[in-house]
């Protein structure tokens, strides 16, 4: 069997296309099962640049795509991801979204949850921020973004860039990938949020959890976050505001986002997850003094007010209260100040 298994890693890079594209099949086979990809991840050295090479090469049609399925189940563990990094599987992967995305949706579909697994381990997150290089750092995320943006479909089955919300959520999770996203020159975070909208349960999670991390640089960022309130609170706010149709006194001191979404009935945001994210992203606002004003100004407190009224989930209770564990020391009394005064820091 192993003897088989050096041979089939050889036919990856045979000169015919029609054995390398069988050799693929049946490479994108044994990645199915966890005894094939031990026996696979044990010649690693030889099968992953074989299938990054087949991957990249022009006109591989079905074979690239089962080179990239099986760089997908490879790549789930994590030392394989990284030894993928090292071999440049990131620019690869994106090299050959740009070019042959369009044409081969499903190839373009894996190579978006390759990059997935890739942005799980930090040399990863880096390579795909181009992290080092001023010159085009970046360039792979805004890249990614504008496809996110671009390609919204009410049908799952469809949607071949839905996973890069996950991708987005990862890179945010370091402070380099926060600070891409959130430059105001790019306009990133302002087309995220616009995704929020979206059917697609896994982009809305993306998108909570990208504006959720983002916020962890609220103390030195907060002017930009406020710069897209008008995108950022309905995001936010809107999904913990309860199904409740909100009084004419209430919406009066909202800005018209808020007011019309919450002058009707709504349908829950049922995934508890993406109302933790929301509450939590809010926290990091209000802990700053600009931030709690504008807050305040949004007529934040009483939105959560009727939102916990509704709340069943305990982990999220628990974020509405400390968001209003915060405003009872220090957003009342910043209400009872003249407009305008500023609070020591």
């Amino acid at each position: 069997m192993a003897d088989e298994l050096d041979e089939l890693i050889d036919f990856l890079s045979n000169s015919s296309p029609q054995v390398r594209g069988a050799a693929a099949d049946i490479v994108r086979g044994l990645t199915g099962d966890s005894d094939g990809l031990r026996s696979l991840a044990a010649r690693a050295d030889r099968a992953l640049p074989a299938l990054l090479r087949l991957l990249a090469s022009v006109g591989a049609g079905g074979a690239g795509e089962a080179a990239a399925d099986s760089l997908v189940n490879l790549s789930q563990d994590g030392d394989l991801a990284a030894r993928l990094v090292v071999l440049g599987a990131v620019a690869a992967a994106m090299d050959v979204m740009v070019k042959r995305g369009g044409e081969q949706p499903k190839l373009a579909r894996s190579l978006v949850m390759l990059l997935v697994n890739l942005t799980q381990v930090e040399s990863g997150i880096s390579a795909l921020l181009q992290v080092g290089d001023e010159k085009v750092q970046g360039l792979y995320v805004a890249k990614l973004v504008r496809s996110f943006c671009r390609s919204s479909c009410d049908s799952e089955d469809e949607d071949i860039f839905e996973h890069i919300a996950s991708i987005l959520v990862n890179i945010s999770k370091v402070e380099a990938g926060r600070r891409i996203l959130m430059e105001p020159k790019r306009g990133l975070l302002k087309q995220i949020i616009g995704q929020f909208d979206s059917t697609n349960q896994l982009r809305k999670k993306g998108v909570a959890g990208t504006i959720r991390n983002c916020c962890f640089e609220a103390d030195t960022q907060i002017q930009n976050l406020l710069s897209i309130a008008e995108y950022l609170w309905p995001a936010l706010l809107l999904p913990v505001a309860g199904k409740k149709i909100y009084s004419e006194e209430d919406r009066s001191k909202m800005p018209p986002e808020l007011a019309n979404a919450l002058s009707h009935e709504r349908e829950a945001v049922d995934d508890s997850e993406i109302r933790e994210r929301a509450l939590e992203a809010i926290y990091m606002i209000v802990m700053q003094d600009d931030g709690r004003k504008a807050f305040w100004s949004v007529n934040g407190p009483r939105i959560l007010q009727v939102g916990y009224e509704d709340e069943e989930d305990l982990k999220v209770m628990g974020a509405y209260e400390l968001i209003g564990s915060l405003l009872v020391g220090k957003g009342e009394i910043e209400q009872d100040q003249e407009q305008g005064e500023d609070k020591p820091q």
